[in-house]
């Protein structure tokens, strides 16, 4: 009776495994496959903007905006786990990752609005006009321009220490750049930034202040940063991008009235513990969005690090349930 019995609970209980993994063929499948990713590169205004991407066009497409100083290297392992069911596609911005570098100023003048601009043509030249965009760190400010200029394109956030509200901005995080707002003639404080922000300590430690286990963060992050920021007139260019960021804490109101009309559904993963964009600007969403799927990690700015399989399971969740 017992063998009977338990055979008739396995029996059951095998039935029901297949059956979710019928309804959902890869909720059982945390693997990435890094063969699912391409690379290339596309031609806008003289521009090689390069890109990586994943999945079939055809399906829900992911826009993933990397932050500062880094790349769309930062979604290697999203790209890689999540094209088996969506469409995902990662530029680099102009003098950012494997993109085109022009001369800061006098090939190039390095402001948002031009990054979004190149962006948003990329993506209109991809054929890429029905999106999810993903935003983390300078993300947000190319991402909520090409919102408000597209709305009818965006159907829904993924919020990963993406600031659009000026109490998520730390005052000791950003104390000498609010200083180099005031007069951007201060050669001492450019350099008192640059010594801070680009040096090999200080790359190192924006990808691992704030991290349950800062040893387990991959090198090959701050590596890359200190190879592309080698090149002649980077400085030059960030420190431009460091000025024009206020122009981005003017658009704030306009992106959040752009939120409380639109209602996107969204996905916030904030790291807590970023020394740049503290937990009150993820709060700020919850005011703007009545959909919001809200997870604080116990995490620094790349929140993605340390938790990708958090993030790209809950990821997979939303777009299938909010999205697709």
């Amino acid at each position: 009776m017992k063998q009977t019995l338990f055979r008739t609970l396995t029996t059951a209980a095998v039935l029901l495994t297949a059956a979710v993994g019928a309804l959902h063929p890869t909720s059982a499948r945390a693997e990435t496959d890094l063969s699912r990713v391409r690379y290339a590169t596309q031609k806008i205004d003289g521009l090689d903007i390069f890109y990586r991407e994943a999945g079939d066009p055809a399906k829900q497409a992911v826009v993933l905006l990397h932050g500062f100083p880094h790349s769309s290297h930062q979604y290697r392992e999203v790209l890689a786990a999540l094209g088996d069911e969506f469409y995902l596609i990662a530029p680099d911005y102009p003098g950012f990752g494997d993109s085109s570098f022009p001369a800061p100023r006098t090939a190039f003048d390095y402001t948002f609005d031009n990054l979004a601009t190149v962006t948003d043509k990329f993506l209109e030249q991809k054929g890429v006009t029905d999106y999810v965009l993903a935003i983390q760190d300078y993300g947000a400010p190319v991402g909520f321009r090409i919102a408000t200029a597209h709305p009818e394109r965006v159907k829904g956030f993924v919020v990963m220490n993406g600031n659009a509200y000026e109490e998520g901005l730390s005052p000791e995080g950003w104390g000498p750049i609010l200083k180099y707002w005031e007069d951007r003639n201060q050669p001492e404080v450019e350099a008192a930034i640059a010594a801070q922000v680009f040096s090999a300590e200080g790359l190192r430690w924006q990808y691992t202040h704030g991290t349950r286990n800062p040893e387990g963060i991959n090198p090959d992050n701050w590596n890359l940063d200190i190879l592309k920021l080698s090149r002649e007139g980077q400085t030059r260019m960030h420190l431009d991008l460091f000025f024009d960021y206020q122009n981005n804490v003017k658009l704030y109101p306009q992106w959040q009235q752009y939120l409380r009309d639109h209602q996107p559904p969204m996905l916030v993963a904030w790291g807590k513990n970023d020394a740049f964009f503290p937990v009150a600007g993820a709060r700020g969403y919850l005011r703007d969005v009545k959909d919001v799927d809200y997870h604080i990690l116990d995490t620094g700015h790349f929140a993605l690090e340390e938790d990708a399989a958090f993030i790209i399971d809950k990821m997979r969740s939303f777009l299938r349930q909010k999205v697709d």
